[in-house]
C-alpha cells in the first residue's frame, strides 16, 4: 500500500521543516534547504517492495545534504538508484558530480556524504535498496556513484526501464513476487554498473569477474543440498582455496556465504503470506538444508527467533 507525504497541508512557514522531517522518515537523515521559503512544495509517495522501497518524489528548488554528522548518528546502509522523470537534478559524491536528466539514472550511497541539487521543480523515481543487496552482486560501487547512466548503452536502458516499470506497478505486486522482482532489478542495475567500472589492471578485472560468476553460481544452486566448495571451484575452473580468497573480500568464506544466502531465502519465504500453507521444513529443504535441527539452530542464531516464531511475527503484521 503506497504511503503519501506532502507539505501542502502545512502553513507556509512550516513547509520546509516538515519537508525535512518527511525526507528523513522516507529515506535517511538529511539536511534540506531552499530559497523559496513559504512557497516551497514537496511530495513523496513510498511503496515497499520486498527489502527495497520505491518512491516518487516531486519538489521545488532545493539542496539536500547527507553530512558526516548525520552518518555518524545513523545505522542504516542504503544505495539509492535515482531515475529522472521531470526536470534535472545534480548529484555529488566521492569527488564526482553529475546531472540526472529524464531517462537517465545515477546511484548514491548513504554510508558516505553526498549532496543533491535541484535548481527547479523536478520529479524522480527512486529505488532504495539495502546496500548488501547490491554489494552481493558487484563490488567497488564507490567508483560508480554520481555517474549518469543513459540510454546510449543497452544494459543501462534495460535497467532503467525495468526499475521504472517495477516502481510504477509496485503497489499491485504481491509481497513474494515483489521480493523476487526487486532482486532482479538489482541484478540488472549491477550489470549496467559493471560496464562502467573504471579501467583496472587485468588481474583486478579478472578477479572482479570471477567474484561475479562465483556469487551467481551460488545463487543459482542454493536449493541443491549437495552444493559444495569443491563442486563450485570445479565449475569455475579455480581452486577451492581461491574461492575462499575471492569471498574474503567480503569478510566471509564459502560456507558462511552459502549459509547466509540460504537463511535469507528461508526468512523471505517464511514471511510471505503466499507461502503460509507450506511447512517450515518444506521451505528449509527447498533451499538446500537437509537437517531441520541444524536449520532451526542457525536460524535462531541469525534472526534471534525460531523459524516458527519468525513466521508468526511477520504474518501477524
Amino acid at each position: 500500500m503506497p504511503i503519501h507525504f506532502t507539505t501542502d497541508t502545512a502553513p507556509g512557514y512550516r513547509r520546509l521543516a516538515l519537508w525535512q522531517d518527511i525526507v528523513c522518515d522516507v529515506y535517511v537523515g538529511l539536511d534540506c534547504t531552499s530559497s523559496l521559503g513559504s512557497d516551497f512544495h514537496g511530495a513523496v509517495m513510498r511503496t515497499p517492495l520486498g527489502r527495497a522501497a520505491c518512491t516518487e518524489v516531486s519538489s521545488h528548488q532545493q539542496r539536500v545534504q547527507r553530512t558526516p554528522s548525520r552518518i555518524n548518528r545513523a545505522h542504516e546502509e542504503y544505495v539509492l538508484i535515482a531515475l529522472g522523470k521531470h526536470g534535472i537534478g545534480g548529484v555529488m559524491q566521492d569527488g564526482r558530480e553529475t546531472v540526472i536528466h529524464p531517462g537517465e539514472f545515477a546511484i548514491y550511497d548513504t554510508t558516505r556524504p553526498y549532496e543533491l541539487r535541484f535548481n527547479d521543480a523536478f520529479t524522480q523515481t527512486i529505488l532504495q535498496v539495502p546496500r548488501d543487496m547490491l554489494s552481493r552482486c558487484i563490488a567497488g560501487t564507490e567508483a560508480l556513484t554520481a555517474i549518469s547512466f543513459g540510454c546510449d548503452r543497452p544494459l543501462a536502458k534495460l535497467a532503467h526501464d525495468f526499475v521504472y516499470q517495477l516502481c510504477q506497478s509496485a503497489d499491485r505486486i504481491a509481497p513474494d513476487q515483489a521480493t523476487r522482482l526487486s532482486d532482479q532489478a538489482v541484478d540488472l542495475v549491477a550489470m549496467a554498473l559493471a560496464e562502467r567500472l573504471p579501467a583496472q589492471p587485468a588481474a583486478s578485472t579478472h578477479r572482479a569477474a570471477l567474484q561475479y560468476r562465483l556469487k551467481a553460481h551460488i545463487r543459482a544452486h542454493l536449493s541443491d543440498p549437495d552444493l559444495s566448495l569443491a563442486e563450485t571451484a570445479a565449475a569455475l575452473g579455480i581452486s577451492a582455496r581461491y574461492v575462499n580468497d575471492l569471498l574474503s573480500d567480503d569478510d566471509t568464506s564459502f560456507q558462511r556465504h552459502v549459509l547466509k544466502q540460504r537463511l535469507s531465502q528461508c526468512a523471505r519465504d517464511l514471511a510471505s503470506p503466499m507461502l503460509a500453507h507450506r511447512q517450515v521444513g518444506e521451505i528449509a529443504f527447498a533451499w538446500g538444508f537437509n537437517d531441520l535441527s541444524h536449520f532451526g539452530r542457525v536460524f535462531r542464531e541469525h534472526y534471534g527467533a525460531s523459524p516458527r516464531e519468525w513466521r508468526q511475527s511477520k504474518l501477524a503484521h
